[in-house]
């Protein structure tokens, strides 16, 4: 990445959106963001050196140093080693830490780097390594600068993808993730990754950044068109121009958050009146088949996601293949056809219906008899 001491910024006289956009968070909006936080121990900013992460932790440090008592603040840099410069620029946010009085950690991305995906991959290192610093510094929080630009990124990624409504809820400002320090690996504890800028629009960080006269640095894969959302990035003013800005895709993520919510909540219900018994790690899953059936058809999906998550040990589970299963499963249990029995494998789940109940347990390892 390339440091730059000052960018061009639209003067807070400008008219309409723009002037809002370009306008520094003051010490109150700041004090708002940061607000539910304050009763926690440790808190971990994953900080990269760019404008929002490093405006992330800028205002970390003001809100805290207004507080009597409050979190002991880390910040940590994941050097991906990708670049020759990306030591020196962990440098430079391990000076601007100590600048600040917070601790400063740096992960590096050691080892052979994939060919393909390296996006992905340096994703799910990054969060790993993340996690890894959280566990080490006792902190049950990670702080990331998402803004509503990247909220607004995402929903279109993930339209592009085909995406079901999950997808398209995109990024909450709270997310349990289940990483521990050893490779990824499931945690028995989850972190809570939080992201306080969500709401805001990262012109509103850069002019928070030029007003206190700090420092950042600029990543040029952020432009690269190679990468997907480097493209979908340079398509946001031609989006922006007929009406479909970043504000109203944060805003479409937000409905579908609360309709999100509310179908999660019928799907509870679903599962406790058509379940045989409670569900444990130990026993197969049984549900009333006619009940499941007759469902409607998205709250029997995601049930029937739920109990072949839980029988498949969180195996990965495509939504394509779900819709296709349960299309086979509704196919066989309707006229003229009712009552057939149907036996399919899913994500590490055998998935069986018969007359009175569907079933759903872990799948026999490969190459052993399936008794019929």
């Amino acid at each position: 990445m390339r440091q730059r001491k000052k960018v061009e910024r639209i003067p807070i006289h400008s008219i309409g959106r723009r002037s809002e956009q370009a306008a520094p968070v003051s010490a109150t909006e700041a004090k708002t963001l940061f607000a539910d936080l304050r009763n926690v121990a440790v808190l971990v900013l994953a900080v990269s050196g760019g404008p929002d992460s490093t405006a992330l932790m800028v205002l970390a440090a003001r809100w805290r140093a207004a507080l009597k008592r409050g979190p002991r603040l880390v910040a940590v840099t994941v050097d991906h080693a990708l670049r020759a410069g990306s030591a020196r620029e962990a440098r430079t946010v391990k000076a601007l830490a100590r600048r600040l009085g917070i601790l400063h950690r740096t992960m590096r991305w050691s080892g052979k780097k994939p060919a393909t995906g390296l996006q992905e991959a340096a994703r799910a290192v990054r969060y790993r390594l993340l996690a890894a610093s959280a566990r080490a510094a006792g902190a049950a929080h990670i702080l990331t600068a998402h803004t509503r630009d990247d909220q607004a990124e995402t929903v279109l990624l993930r339209m592009a993808r085909g995406s079901g409504l999950t997808g398209l809820a995109a990024m909450a400002r709270e997310t349990l993730i289940g990483y521990s320090a050893a490779a990824g690996s499931r945690a028995a504890a989850p972190l809570v990754l939080v992201r306080p800028l969500i709401d805001l629009p990262k012109a509103r960080l850069v002019a928070t950044l030029d007003a206190a006269g700090v420092a950042y640095c600029e990543d040029p894969s952020n432009s690269d068109p190679r990468f997907t959302r480097a493209r979908l990035r340079e398509l946001m003013p031609v989006l922006a121009d007929e009406g479909l800005d970043a504000r109203r895709l944060a805003t479409m993520a937000r409905r579908v958050r609360r309709a999100e919510a509310a179908i999660e909540f019928v799907v509870g219900v679903a599962a406790a009146a058509t379940s045989q018994s409670a569900w444990s790690d130990d026993a197969p899953i049984r549900l009333d088949a006619q009940k499941f059936l007759t469902l409607p058809a998205e709250v029997a999906l995601r049930l029937l996601g739920r109990a072949i998550l839980r029988a498949g040990r969180g195996a990965p589970l495509r939504l394509g293949r779900l819709e296709a299963l349960y299309e086979s499963l509704i196919e066989a249990g309707t006229a003229p056809r009712r009552g057939a029995r149907v036996r399919r494998t899913l994500a590490g789940a055998l998935i069986t219906l018969a007359p009175a109940w569907l079933t759903v347990e872990p799948a026999p390892p490969r190459g052993k008899p399936q008794r019929i």
